[in-house]
């Protein structure tokens, strides 16, 4: 099973591509990752269109069997969480256009799945996607780590009865 996890952003969104070998198996095998980044030299609308796009060319190359996208619950500022839902709207319109299924997660879920404790801090969560992935450092940048955690979450959450 192949898992698509997405770290919305305003100008940086983070992308991790897993696949789950077994379905009883707790083995992840890590594809790929990164980001998608945009620049404030282009219109919102622009951005978005990049995002959009970008996306895209991710799930026709990997073709995902689910995508998994975290949440957003709680933003100091509201400017950025505006910025965030824009992006997370176009996020999953693209997956919905594709036929893919889609998995939502707070963050205090991707914590737990990942660090077993739903406050840990994001150095904490980072070097568990280091060693669960059996990566020799961990993953940069942030956003591209933070995307590959919510696709663990979504491995340890799925009951996939698809063998690979």
């Amino acid at each position: 099973m192949i898992i698509l996890g997405i770290d919305p952003g305003t100008a940086i969104i983070g992308y991790g591509i897993i696949e789950k070998l077994k379905a009883k198996s707790q083995k992840l095998k890590i594809i790929d990752y990164g980001c998608i980044i945009t620049t404030p030299d282009f219109s919102t609308a622009e951005r978005l269109e990049k995002l959009h796009l970008s996306l895209e060319k991710l799930i026709k190359k990997y073709k995902p069997d689910i995508v998994a996208v975290e949440d957003i619950f709680f933003f100091k500022n509201l400017k950025t969480a505006i910025k965030v839902s824009q992006a997370r709207g176009v996020i999953l319109l693209t997956i919905a256009e594709a036929k893919i299924e889609l998995a939502e997660y707070t963050p205090l879920q991707i914590k737990q799945a990942v660090a077993c404790y739903g406050r840990a801090d994001k150095n904490q969560v980072q070097k568990m996607v280091k060693t669960i992935l059996e990566l020799k450092e961990v993953p940069r940048p942030d956003d591209a780590a933070d995307a590959l955690a919510v696709a663990i979450c979504c491995a340890n959450s799925i009951k996939s009865t698809k063998q690979t």
